[in-house]
């Protein structure tokens, strides 16, 4: 339940066009609903700001659909990560086509609601190593979207080829929080944040052959860099490093 809605809903009962009943039975599901496979966080925005986004692995399209159609009854943004196409394309035939719910392939995200307004102080860099890495970097762009950030895109910018980082470094400098997806070793967040002076948040992937053990060797490398400033999330965690910057970038005024 977003605090729009909870403000829209006291403000009527002040104004006595509805009965503290009639509120009681809107708020009985604070802070979260009991569907009987999950419990739903209906609180969550009205503590974080956020609303709460689903795992979307390893559930199947019954469960997936069920916890849209909760969400979107609740007129909430609804984000279910990790989905893989076949599971989404069952789920979107089990839920009501007036929910509105899409599925996002590249970043295999499945959304129903709108995004949140935009409240960002400024726009989010997502940068992409190379063109494998774009799913990852795709999963935090849009999640940073859909929680009301703007995202400005760089791609293909690895440090096999340095000349291509030191091309975007204004644009890089002129966001609140870089966001910086790389696989291999890994080496791309901090030479991004010895160029720039802004947060950089590094997200390693699970590309690359041999050595680089699906992920854990780009991770390590990330949390060994010598470059201070840098933070470090999990392999493969888009969604978790573009909520980090949104958390920074969001506009409290």
């Amino acid at each position: 339940m977003s605090p729009d809605r909870v403000r829209a809903l006291l403000e009527r009962v002040a104004r006595g066009e509805a009965s503290p009943d009639q509120a009681m039975s809107d708020l009985v599901k604070l802070p979260f609903e009991d569907i009987g496979f999950a419990r739903l966080d209906h609180h969550r925005r009205l503590r974080t700001g956020f609303p709460e986004a689903v795992w979307g692995e390893n559930k199947t399209a019954e469960q997936i659909a069920g916890i849209v159609e909760r969400y979107a009854a609740a007129e909430e943004l609804c984000l279910v990560t990790r989905v893989r196409p076949e599971v989404a394309e069952q789920a979107l035939d089990l839920v009501a086509r007036g929910r509105g719910a899409v599925y996002e392939p590249t970043p295999r995200l499945l959304v129903a609601g709108a995004p949140l307004p935009p409240r960002g102080r400024g726009p989010i860099a997502v940068v992409a190593a190379g063109t494998s890495d774009l799913p990852v970097a795709e999963e935090a762009s849009r999640t940073a979207e859909l929680l009301g950030m703007t995202v400005d895109r760089i791609t293909d910018v690895g440090v096999a080829g340095l000349h291509r980082i030191l091309s975007v470094r204004e644009r890089m400098e002129a966001c609140e929080v870089v966001v910086v997806v790389a696989g291999m070793e890994g080496a791309l967040p901090a030479v991004v944040k010895g160029l720039v002076s802004r947060p950089v948040i590094g997200v390693p992937t699970s590309i690359g052959t041999g050595a680089a053990l699906a992920g854990l060797t780009p991770m390590l490398g990330m949390l060994t860099a010598c470059a201070p400033g840098m933070t470090v999330v999990n392999v493969d965690n888009g969604f978790g490093a573009a909520y980090a910057a949104a958390v920074i970038a969001l506009d409290r005024s």
